[in-house]
């Protein structure tokens, strides 16, 4: 007779690896799309006639969306599931990009642009609750940092496109229609995944669940038995979830608020910091994107070595004092911009991942696509604003005050992450899901 052998106790199997590649189309076409438009702008501005404001409008609009987009498929995605909800959204970022080829108004773009991050913020919570449910307690780190580098994959891919299409004449228009590339692929490649049967479970259809096991995983394969619980957003409000949101969603700004406005006017800053210039500042962020790839491959065997808490703790202060050294000098040298972008990218990589682990591992099944939709749309609210005010900010203040404005914004993460980080190290997805915040 077979021995049984626990869902949590598997190797990485093919189907994992195909759940994870695919999930992670979410985030590479976040990193594509919110970094495409930065190099797109510089033809934009004289072709539309954008002024200040307009810009602003423009950078944060995608990220609006997200906000809505996030907190709105998360539930419906607890509701009826995450397969459906993965292939529809792939179709609409596709018709969206296509859509953005042909603006001619400003109103045309941000309208767009908005509606792009309401369908991308959608697979966030979808696919990385899938791809969560299906890993193991070993695995989750590991496939939620390939998630985390995805984005910087799609932010890296962005402006390769950019600088190919960037003397062109209307290259604008193909930067935004090469998006369509990787949504066809995405899309056939989610085309034949199964629906989670962690979700399936906590609907009551025991025998569906149990049948995608067999098929997969093998006859002698179990997961544990969850019982049948109904989704309701309401639940996200009590005490301990609350707190949980709070906790993330702060952290998270506090790490992509700097990011974000980094990668969103990537060209303007490394020009205002005298590195390059033009066509050249897409390659002068491949560079950075580089550094922020490489900062998820150590981050991925240290939370499972040092743990989630050290890890988020120390981290956050390296941030702080990179942005800080910025700051600090008026005209800081080449190595100096070198040696702080660096440090700052590298040790991103830790709270990079734990943006995506900690809500996936801190809600139950029923609740956690919508969970992850509400952590992101917290997090989204200083993000918007900052987007926004980033040019005005810059213009009126200079870089070194921009600088140091992201270091006291990283200290804030610093110091939430010491009073309130739990630790779920070793820990499967039905212990953490029960764990409460560490007290201070």
């Amino acid at each position: 007779m077979e021995k049984s052998k626990s869902f949590d106790d598997l190797e990485f199997t093919p189907l994992h690896r195909k759940i994870m590649l695919w999930g992670s189309g979410g985030p590479f076409l976040d990193g594509f799309v919110l970094v495409i438009i930065g190099i797109a702008l510089e033809q934009l501005i004289p072709t539309l006639q954008l002024d200040a404001q307009m810009i602003g409008l423009v950078g944060a609009a995608t990220l609006a969306g997200l906000f809505i987009g996030t907190a709105l498929f998360g539930y419906v995605a607890d509701l009826i599931g995450r397969k459906l909800m993965i292939m529809v959204n792939v179709v609409a970022i596709a018709v969206l990009s296509a859509a953005t080829m042909f603006v001619t108004s400003p109103v045309e773009l941000i309208v767009l642009r908005f509606l792009i991050g309401v369908v991308i913020g959608a697979d966030y919570p979808i696919a990385t609750s899938m791809v969560a449910e299906f890993s193991s307690t070993k695995q989750r780190a590991f496939t939620m940092g390939f998630i985390a580098a995805m984005w910087y994959v799609g932010a890296t891919a962005a402006n390769f496109v950019g600088y190919m299409f960037y003397d062109m004449q209307d290259g604008w228009r193909w930067m935004f229609g090469s998006a369509l590339i990787p949504c066809v692929i995405i899309f056939f490649g989610r085309f034949s995944l199964p629906e989670s049967p962690r979700w399936l479970m906590k609907k009551g259809r025991y025998a569906e669940a149990q049948a995608i096991m067999t098929k997969y995983f093998g006859k002698g394969v179990t997961l544990e038995e969850e019982e049948a619980t109904q989704t309701s957003y309401r639940t996200l409000f009590e005490p301990r979830h609350l707190k949980n949101i709070l906790f993330i969603g702060t952290i998270w700004s506090c790490q992509v608020i700097p990011m974000f406005a980094i990668y969103t006017f990537g060209p303007q800053i490394i020009g205002l910091f005298g590195l390059v210039d033009g066509r050249d500042a897409a390659l002068g962020n491949i560079v950075i994107s580089a550094f922020f790839m490489a900062g998820c491959l150590p981050a991925v065997f240290w939370l499972n070595s040092i743990g989630r808490r050290p890890l988020l703790i120390g981290s956050f202060a390296i941030m702080t004092a990179a942005l800080a050294l910025l700051g600090l000098f008026e005209n800081p040298s080449i190595w100096v911009i070198v040696a702080a972008f660096g440090l700052y990218a590298f040790f991103s990589g830790g709270p990079g991942i734990l943006q995506w682990l900690y809500p996936n591992e801190l809600f139950p099944t029923e609740i956690r696509a919508s969970a992850v939709g509400a952590v992101m749309s917290v997090s989204r609210i200083g993000t918007i604003i900052s987007t926004y005010a980033l040019p005005i900010f810059m213009t009126t203040y200079g870089i070194s005050a921009t600088m140091m404005a992201g270091a006291a914004i990283s200290l804030i993460g610093l110091g939430i992450s010491i009073a309130m980080a739990p630790e779920t190290k070793g820990m499967s997805l039905a212990e953490t899901s029960q764990m409460g915040l560490k007290q201070a």
